[in-house]
């Protein structure tokens, strides 16, 4: 079977790396992407063969508008002579609508009901697979028809997170990980800040709302900034915050996950991969919660402190241990990935 995956944003490789690995195997794998954050830099980091398909529009609902038929038509015309049989995409709004236009059958995950680009992406879909909590008001609100929906246990991030847990625990050097690693309480916490998503469509909040955060806790910790984008990395780069750490380049989230003591994020998949495995977490998101957010909060796995001060931080981190990761999210991931899998492998059947 020959399978099409539409990787469009950086969530998505590590969220699909190992199914991709394992498919592989006995079928014959087509990845696009498209110049978005780190996406591009994490399919060579892992090395996953993939095409380069289009261009990312910027953060403007209108020119979002625009260039969506634009890379839709590109896309068509990369597919059209490969036999791609199955299309599979997280959040990836432009492939079920290809998928409908070549005539194949088309797997859509998704986890954000504020999407607006899950209309066209729901319509066309010929099997919607969602977690658990989101509910069918939120889905059919999308024009989602709810015989074609699937739910999922857990969270999505779980559906890859299980592996990389089992890795660790395998591992000869699983004692640096997260899980195992017993915090210093003399040492300069290590904390690590994913700041907002400027460029997504679904995101109202300020800009830079993290600065004076930032700032005063470079005095009193050391602090890794992960930016989202090279305009976000030269504001992060500059003199206001020159004790940080800012990277210019992408990190795997096995070293973040070994590193981190506190991770505060504004929102997005990072901040829940923290959560998920176990890292004291705190998301500083400033627009309308998640289904998926408020589902990791009631489970104990973040908290949300949207007014977030450096103290508040620290005193965040004093309060919390080490827990390892969420083993009851780990087992439910599992689960979802073979769903996943199996709907994928047995698309025709």
């Amino acid at each position: 079977m020959k399978i099409w995956f539409d990787l469009s944003n950086s969530p998505h490789i590590n969220m699909f790396r190992t199914m991709i690995r394992d498919l592989q195997r006995s079928h014959e794998v087509i990845v696009t992407s498209r110049p978005l954050a780190n996406t591009e830099d994490l399919l060579r980091m892992h090395r996953i063969p993939y095409t380069t398909v289009g261009v990312h529009y910027g953060r403007s609902l209108i020119g979002k508008t625009c260039g969506f038929p634009i890379r839709v038509a590109q896309l068509v015309r990369f597919l059209r002579r490969r036999g791609v049989e199955v299309a599979v995409s997280q959040s990836s709004f432009h492939s079920p609508v290809v998928a409908r236009l070549l005539g194949i059958r088309s797997i859509y995950l998704n986890d954000n009901e504020h999407a607006a680009g899950n209309v066209p992406a729901f319509v066309c879909a010929d099997r919607i697979m969602v977690p658990e909590f989101l509910t069918a008001q939120n889905l059919r609100r999308q024009g989602a028809s709810l015989a074609k929906v699937e739910r999922y246990p857990g969270v999505k991030e779980g559906i890859y997170l299980w592996e990389y847990a089992q890795r660790c625990s395998a591992s000869a050097s699983a004692s640096t990980s997260a899980a195992a690693r017993a915090r210093d309480p003399q040492a300069r916490p290590r904390i690590f800040v994913r700041p907002e998503p400027w460029t997504a469509q679904y995101y109202r909040g300020p800009r830079n709302f993290l600065d004076d955060v930032i700032g005063a806790l470079q005095h009193r910790a050391s602090v890794t900034v992960l930016p989202r984008s090279r305009e976000q990395y030269l504001h992060y780069a500059g003199p206001a915050f020159k004790h940080c750490r800012t990277l210019s380049g992408v990190i795997d989230i096995d070293t973040i996950a070994g590193e981190c003591d506190l991770f505060i994020g504004a929102g997005g998949t990072m901040t829940r991969e923290m959560a998920v495995l176990g890292v004291p977490t705190i998301s500083v998101y400033q627009d309308a919660l998640l289904d998926v957010d408020r589902y990791l909060i009631a489970e104990g796995a973040c908290a949300h402190l949207p007014a977030l001060t450096a103290q508040d931080a620290l005193d965040y981190l004093a309060s919390r241990e080490q827990a390892g990761p969420n083993a009851g999210l780990l087992a439910k991931g599992r689960t979802a990935y073979d769903m996943i899998k199996h709907e994928v492998t047995h698309a025709h059947a």
